[in-house]
């Protein structure tokens, strides 16, 4: 057994051994006075996975990634990492990136990232190693003496999550990790983000920009009011869903759409229309019409986005 697997709780199950789940929360309750600030919510984060936790403002993300991360501590229920309840070695496992930033800005790049290292466990030799790393993989050395101030908005948001990443944490929180960041530099946060999943980091992943759940997560949970409205698979998420959307491409324009029976609605998009439908059976009545009067060059039922979803079950759009 290697030493990253004795850390680690084992657990049987029927007969045969298996490893404790980074992070599982089960039926996690917080109350503020006589708010429900989070009524009861379980789920369960692999390991090498980037699990979703979505909401709008309000809805109990922040409480409960802030009970994750032991800064308060649940009314009911329980967290385990690794099988363990909360302590000191969770304090080392895990790593944050908050939304508000939270590096000083006078203070250089080394001197507080090898600190905040040292506080997680490691020696200053481990991370200063670590953070020349780090600093390598982002192309940026020379930042190694320089003060936070000195860099710009996305560059000191990349130092912060260096300074998350820094200690080689296994369970990862990041909250709003892309905001403010221009689309290059989505892109190179979201490759490394990508990078420590496939080498087994689990990752809580809270945004209010559904394409990059979409992207990023496999499973995920919706809080609205403090309670979780919809939870799972994200691909088994969306087969609940009627597909009320058609994209057609074509050659030249079509008349005629709106009268289709079925179609509720048309817009023109550069490249074609987007139609809404009542049915998916009512599509290929649309697809006939066009082949009527043009070539048809793309013709695709949607599946509901998840910006979509998350507006008929919360009510409200997340952006």
């Amino acid at each position: 057994m290697d030493e990253g697997t004795s850390a680690r709780t084992i657990e049987m199950e029927e007969g045969n051994l298996v490893m404790a789940k980074p992070l599982i929360l089960n039926r996690v309750l917080k109350q503020f006075g006589d708010k429900t600030a989070v009524n009861g919510i379980s789920l369960e984060v692999e390991e090498g996975e980037i699990y979703g936790l979505l909401g709008a403002n309000g809805a109990g993300k922040t409480t409960t990634m802030r009970m994750v991360l032991g800064v308060i501590f649940p009314d009911g229920g329980d967290i385990s990492y690794f099988g363990k309840p909360y302590g000191p070695d969770q304090r080392h496992e895990m790593g944050y990136l908050p939304e508000e930033r939270g590096l000083y800005p006078k203070v250089k790049v080394s001197e507080q990232i090898i600190y905040l290292a040292q506080l997680r466990g490691m020696s200053a030799r481990e991370a200063d190693q670590s953070l020349r790393f780090w600093l390598d993989r982002f192309e940026v050395p020379e930042y190694y003496d320089k003060r936070i101030e000195e860099l710009s908005k996305g560059n000191q948001q990349k130092m912060g999550f260096i300074a998350a990443v820094v200690h080689k944490p296994k369970i990862l929180i990041l909250d709003e990790a892309f905001s403010g960041l221009d689309p290059v530099n989505v892109e190179l946060l979201k490759a490394n983000v990508k990078q420590l999943r496939d080498e087994g980091t689990s990752i809580l992943f809270s945004t209010h920009r559904m394409e990059h759940v979409e992207e990023l997560c496999r499973n995920i949970t919706i809080l609205h009011k403090s309670n979780s409205v919809i939870q799972g698979d994200l691909r088994e998420i969306k087969k609940r869903y009627p597909r009320e959307e058609v994209f057609l491409g074509t050659t030249s324009p079509v008349a005629g759409l709106e009268e289709i029976a079925g179609v509720t609605g048309v817009e023109r998009k550069e490249r074609g229309y987007l139609i809404r439908i009542s049915d998916v059976a009512d599509a290929k009545h649309i697809l006939a019409a066009a082949m009527e009067q043009s070539e048809v060059e793309h013709f695709e039922i949607k599946e509901p986005t998840l910006n979509q979803i998350f507006i008929k079950e919360v009510g409200e759009s997340n952006e």
